[in-house]
């Protein structure tokens, strides 16, 4: 077959190696679209890679953290090598509870419960920021343990029974307490300063908390400013994956302390005399 689409004395070629031409012209486009669009994936590459460490810092600076658990001292709660997240918000919308797990910074305040070498060079501290950040390398100046008092509270140890008190009201912590402890091997009487907390692992016999810190500034209790933020969930093991909630113990309403309703207290103090006042007032007006 003959093209008809040539010019009048021009030599004649077969249609089928005009079709060849035009395949090969249409092709080749695709295939040099194909590399474009591979090498464009490697130059956009950094560029996700430094947006996804700036979300992490942003993430892990004003929201939520994930902290590994370097000991023993809040087990069986919290196990050696788990990674918890901490909530780091909650406490800008409440105040700190009373059975609440908490993360805090022992700089300049407790010394570390264990060392870590320090980074030989600068890539090394990198990766150990990087490492903290996502729970896979322990910072060594945090600490984990329970909120037993608040400020203002007289948290001791012990009833006639061995367990602690806060405000008089004793503490049942066996649904948390590490089998086979004691709720303490330690005498402490403590008023709680305000603006602080006394905490206390949850492993007792090997939790170097505020009882082992009373010879401190605060007694053992640490600032409240210090602190982290709530660890709420355990993510590693999947296997051990749960929330961590206040124990029923903590809900007691006698652990309210004096100091905590004071404002309201003293609200009432004022108002009875001022109806007072104002019904004599009224009745000479009569």
């Amino acid at each position: 077959m003959i093209s008809e689409s040539q010019e009048p004395g021009a030599p004649r070629r077969p249609v089928k190696d005009e079709v060849d031409v035009v395949a090969e012209e249409t092709q080749m486009p695709a295939k040099g679209g194909k590399k474009e669009k591979k090498g464009s994936f490697w130059k956009e590459l950094p560029v996700l890679v430094v947006v996804a460490l700036v979300l992490a810092l942003v993430i892990k600076t004003f929201v939520i953290q994930a902290f590994y658990i370097p000991s023993e001292s809040m087990e069986n709660t919290l196990l050696k090598n788990d990674r918890v997240l901490v909530n780091k918000i909650v406490y800008h919308t409440r105040d700190i509870e009373r059975g609440d797990v908490v993360v805090f910074s022992g700089a300049d305040s407790w010394d570390p419960e264990f060392q870590l070498e320090e980074p030989s060079n600068p890539v090394a501290a990198f990766f150990r920021w990087v490492g903290t950040a996502f729970g896979v390398v322990p910072g060594e100046k945090d600490y984990i343990k329970r909120v037993i008092g608040v400020g203002g509270d007289h948290v001791k140890c012990c009833d006639s029974k061995g367990r602690i008190t806060v405000n008089g009201v004793a503490l049942d912590e066996q649904s948390y307490l590490h089998p086979g402890d004691v709720p303490s091997d330690r005498y402490f009487d403590i008023k709680v300063p305000e603006g602080r907390l006394w905490v206390m692992g949850d492993h007792r016999s090997v939790s170097l908390d505020s009882r082992a810190h009373q010879g401190d500034p605060g007694g053992g209790s640490i600032p409240v400013d210090q602190v982290v933020g709530r660890a709420f969930v355990i993510v590693w093991p999947f296997s051990r994956a749960t929330t961590l909630s206040i124990p029923d113990t903590f809900s007691q309403s006698g652990l309210q302390a004096l100091g905590d309703s004071a404002p309201l207290v003293a609200g009432f103090a004022l108002a009875v005399p001022l109806i007072l006042v104002r019904r004599r007032w009224l009745g000479r007006r009569r």
